[in-house]
């Protein structure tokens, strides 16, 4: 979850918010340490400390601390078990912190080291505060009693989806609030919606500029409008020999004539190993643009965890 920028426009929008941070945990418990929520004063927030009773009541500390005005830390040690009704039985240390006014140079150097990528902070708990020092480099602490080592941004697993067709959009919003950056081409004029979601970034060129330009190991999802494209694209990604999936949306009866005429580029034994055509996870059958979206989306999160890139698909049932 985006911490710092997030913090920083809701001090410029809202004057204030809190943060709720899973400092150190025991046993079995929802979400490990460096899981965190912001939370506006109204109560709204974005993230999660893992759900339940708990949650529910790191909320309303996270409000009271915002009403009170109060700057100091508030350090909560809960148990997982009787006193909360909740079955995970482990044990929570908590730190919720108010950000206001008085904080903005402060957060605004932390947001924008976080949108130059993943740092980590030494966090020192100082007069009732926390205060934090980006450092270079240092071992994953976070649990650790003050000063302790703390995480902040995500590389995040890239997506590359060429075609922006009714299944091409529906699959951008599904993948909208998981843990990816999607990079989304097409070259047709007008192809793209008015407004995308903030992990896309929308790619211009020609398609083969645009793999050139993904990182190694990005999962590629082709589905353009036109077959001969799909060719292009996908034959150009299979050739790079750097790319975590090929996928193809598509039947079977497409993989196999894709193939074929891989083949004959010499690129049959490659496709034929790495080439995921259809796409999508098996045993769903509806052909709506937003039902293969979701399957799509939950094998690209499959997909990333495991990072199998000879597995071959079990059968899928998508096609264009």
């Amino acid at each position: 979850m985006e911490v710092w920028p997030r913090i920083a426009s809701l001090i410029a929008t809202d004057g204030a918010c809190a943060l709720v941070s899973v400092m150190a945990t025991r046993g079995s418990v929802p979400r490990g340490p460096g899981a965190r929520m912001i939370v506006r004063p109204d109560g709204a927030f974005y993230g999660t400390i893992g759900g339940g009773t708990l949650e529910w009541q790191a909320l309303a500390k996270a409000q009271a601390l915002l009403e009170r005005r109060d700057d100091a830390v508030l350090l909560l040690d809960q148990p997982l078990g009787p006193a909360l009704g909740q079955c995970c039985g482990g044990h929570v240390t908590l730190a919720v912190e108010r950000f206001g006014a008085g904080d903005r140079d402060a957060v605004i150097r932390l947001a924008e080291a976080e949108k130059a990528g993943p740092f980590r902070t030494r966090t020192t708990l100082r007069g009732g505060r926390f205060e934090r020092e980006m450092i270079e480099s240092a071992p994953a602490t976070a649990g650790e009693a003050p000063p302790f080592v703390e995480a902040f941004g995500e590389s995040l697993p890239v997506v590359a989806l060429f075609g922006a067709g009714h299944v091409g959009k529906a699959l951008v919003l599904a993948l909208a609030p998981l843990p990816f950056r999607v990079f989304w081409h097409d070259g047709r004029p007008g192809a793209f919606p008015a407004a995308v979601p903030a992990n896309a970034s929308l790619v211009a060129g020609p398609p083969e500029a645009a793999l050139a330009a993904l990182p190694d190991g990005a999962q590629i999802l082709v589905m353009t409008h036109s077959h001969a494209l799909d060719l292009a694209v996908v034959t150009a990604a299979l050739a790079a020999g750097r790319f975590a999936h090929v996928g193809l949306i598509g039947s079977a009866t497409k993989r196999a004539r894709f193939i074929r005429q891989l083949g004959a580029l010499g690129l049959g034994e490659v496709a034929a190993a790495r080439l995921r055509c259809p796409i999508g996870l098996p045993g769903l059958a509806g052909k709506e643009p937003a039902v293969i979206a979701a399957s799509v989306a939950a094998e690209c999160l499959i997909l990333a965890q495991s990072r199998t890139i000879n597995a071959k698909p079990a059968h899928r049932r998508h096609s264009a």
